[in-house]
């Protein structure tokens, strides 16, 4: 039996990574005729015309990742305070109905998300994105060059189909996966080792601090590392909301922003075979990208190891 469960065990592992190279090969000999054409410049080019032998994936690629640090930054302290909240204050009922609501914010589609940012978020969030730019536009990140705030007329449309509200939407997608992993590495801390937290005078915040936070450190890491992945390759939602724009675009609050998977999406449908192996070549980069992002995380947790230092 038991060398009957290692020979399941080890296959399993072993298609993971054959499947993975798999698609590391087919992405690679589809994408060697747009590489060999434009060689380094592939990383450095931001415009976007891949028939006129001018194309890169410099403006996408640091658009991808502004999208989904600005995610993982609003969705870390939301899924972190809800995974504390259900595995340590909330009512048992309560805890129930929690845990299935966050189970299925899950399993919403990427699209429904993108239709609510569209039509329901973006119009509300302006506003706040004006505030925060007139407040904090002294951070150079957070400025809107093309927006005058003493012109009364001045449009607001500026602030729309931001890499903000985009970051947002994405926020919103990644938090139930992120809760979902950190509860679970919460609920497996040591009974001994809470009550003994207790039973010494701590108050609950004080035995969450010193017991629970520590044990779950890697819980956290690979659920904030988890999250990132997804965001990294969201695709139908950051299409909906954002207005592509091939320059790199650092101003998170100003209008146009830009990924690899949306710009996947927009070009697929029009694209020539020489075009084609573009796209390949981008998605290509975003597959190395997100590659590098697990096996960082995997050196992270594997450093921090659940209940190492508690």
């Amino acid at each position: 039996m038991d060398f009957l469960y290692r020979s399941v065990a080890r296959s399993g592992g072993i298609i993971v990574l054959v499947i993975m190279l798999a698609i590391g090969v087919f992405l690679g000999i589809r994408a060697a005729q747009a590489i060999s054409a434009s060689g380094w410049s592939f990383l450095t080019t931001q415009a976007w015309e891949p028939d006129a032998n001018n194309f890169g994936i410099a403006a996408v690629l640091v658009g991808t990742i502004l999208i989904a640090l600005v995610a993982v930054v609003l969705a870390l302290p939301m899924a972190l305070g809800t995974s504390l909240y259900i595995s340590e204050y909330a009512p048992l009922p309560v805890k129930r109905f929690l845990i299935a609501l966050v189970d299925l914010m899950a399993a919403i589609p990427s699209v429904v998300y993108g239709l609510w940012g569209f039509f329901a978020l973006q119009g509300s969030i302006v506003p706040i994105a004006r505030w925060i730019s007139q407040t904090f536009g002294w951070i150079p990140f957070l400025s809107v060059p093309d927006y005058d705030p003493s012109d009364p007329l001045a449009p607001t449309t500026v602030f729309t189909s931001s890499t903000f509200i985009a970051g947002i939407v994405v926020a919103l997608m990644i938090t139930p996966i992120m809760t979902s992993i950190m509860r679970e590495v919460f609920s497996q801390a040591p009974v001994g080792e809470r009550e003994a937290s207790l039973g010494l005078g701590a108050t609950k915040w004080g035995m969450i601090r010193s017991v629970l936070l520590p044990f779950g450190l890697g819980g956290i890491i690979g659920g904030t590392m988890l999250g990132l992945g997804r965001a990294l390759g969201e695709t139908i939602a950051v299409y909906m909301i954002i207005s592509p724009v091939f320059l790199i675009q650092p101003f998170i609050l100003q209008n146009g922003a830009s990924s690899i998977s949306s710009l996947i999406a927009l070009k697929y449908g029009e694209a020539s075979a020489f075009g084609m192996s573009a796209l390949m070549a981008a998605g290509l980069a975003l597959f190395v990208v997100t590659l590098i992002v697990n096996f960082g995380a995997s050196a992270i947790v594997a450093r921090s190891r659940s209940g190492a230092s508690s």
